[in-house]
């Protein structure tokens, strides 16, 4: 196995923040044990500070604003004789003993859904490519769940084409090339959250794609008094995505992921 594969296997929520106050308040309390007071008392200040511009919203609205920003303006998109709709997962749950999209999903389904139709009245050829394999390990891979979701929600079950073994978002971009190669449409458009959809380009770039970023929904940090859990959920979230970006333009300079493709390559 590669290094590139060992070090690409999934996408991970990264409790970033969290195990950062975890690691100063423990170190604070090892320096409190030893009588080192003034390190302890500067650890506890530092803790406090950070949990007041985490919880308080502060920090999560700065790390999103670049983030979600470039996708807040709904996208134009002119139709071709033959579109497609990337749809990028978004999790599954096991419910009662069947699998089900996850909540964060059904936003991206809406958006997908109505982009079909709306490319249906274009008259052109109109696909969704379901891109999602089994990451959470729940018997069944995103792209057939989300499938199902899709022809419930009207969409043509011979309009669904799925890419189902991606286990991260580098995958669906290397994946999905190779589907949407053989379909070979005109026009693409790549529907995610607006916080996924930068890194999502870039990698989907990578491999040669330019399509048309939609979002399906935006997240926006609530300032508050007092902190909130949900703001150290968001930017957890948030320093996901940079923290892929970041990792991203290390490995291109150190040579580690493959070759980039062109659009227009072979």
């Amino acid at each position: 196995m590669t290094l590139h594969a060992r070090v690409w296997r999934a996408d991970a929520e990264e409790l970033v923040s969290l195990a950062v106050l975890c690691v100063l308040v423990i170190v604070a309390a090892v320096c409190a044990a030893r009588g080192r007071r003034r390190a302890a008392r500067g650890l506890a200040a530092v803790s406090a500070v950070l949990v007041v511009v985490v919880g308080c919203g502060a920090v999560p609205a700065w790390l999103l604003d670049s983030l979600d920003k470039p996708f807040e303006n709904e996208a134009r998109i002119q139709w071709g004789a033959r579109n497609a709709i990337v749809l990028l997962g978004a999790g599954t749950f096991r419910v009662g003993g069947q699998v089900e999209p996850s909540l964060f999903s059904y936003p991206r389904l809406v958006e997908a859904t109505q982009l079909y139709q709306a490319c249906r009245k274009s008259n052109g050829d109109c696909k969704i490519l379901v891109s999602g394999g089994d990451a959470r390990h729940h018997g069944e891979p995103e792209a057939t769940v989300y499938g199902r979701e899709l022809v419930a929600l009207g969409v043509d079950r011979a309009d669904v084409l799925m890419e189902p073994k991606s286990m991260n978002t580098w995958q669906n971009a290397q994946f999905s090339r190779a589907v949407l190669g053989e379909y070979a449409p005109d026009r693409t458009v790549l529907v995610s959250s607006a916080i996924h959809l930068r890194r999502s380009l870039l990698y989907f770039a990578h491999f040669g794609m330019t399509p048309t970023p939609v979002r399906a929904d935006d997240l926006q940090a609530t300032v508050s008094p007092l902190p909130l859990a949900y703001n150290f959920t968001l930017t957890d979230y948030a320093l996901h995505e940079w923290i892929g970006i970041a990792r991203y333009h290390v490995y291109n300079a150190l040579g580690w992921n493959p070759a980039r493709i062109h659009p227009g390559d072979a």
